[in-house]
């Protein structure tokens, strides 16, 4: 999958040429322009299943992981098809390799684009962390196949490399993505589910693997604004 960046670091879009016959997957409504070039169909995001259980796989990844209902093929059919693409949220977009030994989990709303070699799946998290997280839910995405898929994030994306000697304990929503190689599970960052700390839930890495980070959070600059936001007096 060929691709460029284009724009600032804070909101940049993605370029993707696309010879006759070659697709890729993107994220519902992702879709800036294309060049006439392109041919866009959607499906729902089922998983590859059929019928009624393609059906109730779209509504549960739709109504437990906030990921579309939909997801978009974008198809070339001419030789010089071109298309531009960007996420909802200002902030870093990055390229994950997947491969047979190297496979990763993505938060609610990393997802942004695929090649058509690439998938992913919505797996459990622990029960304790779904039902308080912030983000994710009770599912987080498992990706699979060879290829590369397009991830963004909320401000920018640092990776973290974890190398076995020390544990990582990071905000809940500020993760992006990690390597299934790593051991993680949530919990509280301290006192009764962190509101001593205010800093709420947090997943605990052990093992060796990378983990994105997203410099910011949107969940709190929801916060920030919320008292400045006119409310209907009754």
């Amino acid at each position: 999958m060929d691709y460029q960046l284009q724009g600032s670091d804070t909101f940049p879009i993605v370029v993707l040429p696309l010879a006759t016959g070659e697709s890729i997957q993107l994220e519902s409504g992702a879709m800036i322009y294309h060049n006439g070039g392109v041919e866009l169909t959607g499906k729902m995001n089922s998983n590859g299943k059929k019928g009624l259980g393609g059906l109730m796989s779209a509504i549960g990844r739709s109504m437990t992981s906030g990921e579309s209902f939909f997801i978009t093929t974008a198809k070339g059919i001419a030789a010089d098809g071109e298309i531009g693409i960007a996420p909802g949220n200002p902030g870093a977009i990055k390229a994950l390799t997947l491969a047979a030994n190297q496979q990763w989990y993505l938060n609610t709303g990393a997802f942004l684009a695929g090649a058509a070699t690439t998938s992913y799946s919505m797996v459990s998290q622990h029960i304790t962390g779904a039902l308080f997280g912030g983000t994710g839910g009770f599912f987080v995405m498992h990706t699979a196949g060879v290829g590369e898929m397009l991830v963004s994030a909320y401000g920018d994306m640092v990776p973290i490399d974890l190398d076995g000697t020390h544990d990582y304990v990071v905000d809940n929503s500020h993760v992006v993505a990690w390597a299934d190689t790593l051991d993680y599970h949530i919990e509280a960052a301290s006192g009764v589910l962190g509101f001593t700390t205010g800093e709420g839930l947090v997943n605990h890495f052990t093992g060796q693997g990378r983990v994105y980070l997203q410099t910011r959070n949107i969940e709190a600059l929801a916060k920030l604004i919320v008292p400045y936001v006119p409310t209907k007096q009754s």
